[in-house]
């Protein structure tokens, strides 16, 4: 267990490491946090970038610019706490899924520390989530918000979907899809007007969609190569004004699907070319509907447009910013920045999605 302080809300466990050992004797310690109002505060830990790295590549129109690389969280100032166990920092190991909250919090569900990292930038705080509802997490590989700022959480080891609520206290697990037991829960999306959480259940080839009381509302796929059908379907994605779309991962393709699960288009094939699939992983919309698919033996994600099209490759192989190795789970957030999970160079890189309508809402680097 990481050295740090724990807080227990309900029976899901948070965590704030600590790195390092108590440097002063405990009444001289309170007494200086206490001097200096115990002020503490968190920020995103960055790689160096260079803010010209652009996609197409100049002289050609920019549309994607890489914002900032994250590889962990830093903590800053003076509190008891961290007088007493230390200050430090905590890494991102082996991040494969990503989500933005409409308030802004970031969670990163991360394999390799089997957490999942929340951080909250207007308040300049950080925890990390090893346990929901006295179960330690194993595989932590879905994670989504709602508008409620609950927080689910797929661990696909346990076989459970987790859902908190803002304080981290347990609301309700997913076990079942009715009578059947989840075998394998992967990726999570919400559709935010009709209060649907859609879950992938990679081993059972379906999807299936919940309340957000956590009552099974519907299922659908199955195993197979048609339209509608799955082979081992992964990452998930919701796009206004009503569209579902689902990695399907061993068909390689994406589908997409209306809200009740009606197939509606495939998009791509294997192959090796521009627009095929190899291993296609996270999946996201941005706000012109332009579809993002990560894919992962192709260190690269590909864009199409709205009829299924390919448009752009962004990024290569190689672990320079803007650069991936096997990247996994991806998010676009609601001022058009894509959040992608570079699994194997163990970081988070954003990119500022450049448009019209992206331009008109950017607030610029995160903090």
């Amino acid at each position: 267990m990481p050295v740090g302080e724990q807080a227990t809300t309900g029976d899901t466990r948070r965590v704030l490491h600590r790195r390092g050992a108590a440097r002063f004797p405990l009444a001289a310690a309170l007494l200086v946090a206490l001097a200096s109002g115990c002020a503490t505060s968190w920020s995103l830990q960055q790689e160096p970038w260079d803010p010209r790295i652009q996609w197409p590549a100049a002289p050609a129109p920019a549309r994607a610019r890489l914002l900032m690389t994250i590889s962990g969280f830093r903590e800053s100032g003076t509190s008891a706490r961290s007088l007493l166990l230390g200050g430090g920092g905590v890494p991102v190991i082996r991040p494969v899924a990503v989500a933005v909250g409409s308030d802004g919090r970031i969670a990163i569900a991360d394999t390799g520390c089997g957490c999942v990292h929340v951080y909250h930038p207007g308040e300049k705080r950080y925890e990390q989530i090893t346990a929901a509802g006295g179960e330690t997490l194993r595989s932590p590989v879905g994670v989504a918000f709602d508008d409620d700022a609950r927080l689910y959480i797929a661990d696909s080891a346990l076989g459970r979907v987790f859902a908190l609520d803002r304080s981290g206290a347990l609301l309700f697990r997913l076990e079942r899809a009715g009578e059947t037991p989840l075998q394998r829960p992967t990726g999570l999306a919400l559709d935010p007007a009709r209060r649907v959480l859609y879950v992938a259940d990679t081993l059972a080839h379906t999807v299936n969609a919940f309340d957000t009381a956590g009552r099974l509302l519907f299922s659908f796929g199955g195993r197979g190569g048609e339209a509608g059908l799955f082979n081992f379907p992964t990452y998930l994605a919701w796009s206004e004004p009503g569209s579902l779309y689902v990695t399907d991962a061993l068909n390689f393709r994406v589908q997409q699907f209306d809200p009740g699960g009606k197939a509606r288009a495939t998009i791509g094939q294997h192959g090796d070319g521009s627009g095929d699939f190899s291993a296609p992983k996270g999946i996201a919309v941005d706000s012109g509907g332009v579809l993002y698919v990560a894919d992962s033996l192709f260190d690269a994600v590909q864009l199409y447009d709205g009829h299924g099209q390919f448009l752009l490759t962004l990024g290569n192989r190689g672990t320079d910013p803007g650069e991936f190795w096997m990247p996994s789970g991806i998010f676009i957030d609601n001022h058009d920045r894509l959040f992608v999970c570079d699994t194997y160079n163990r970081r988070v890189q954003v990119f500022q999605l450049l448009s019209a309508e992206a331009d008109a809402r950017s607030q610029g680097p995160l903090r």
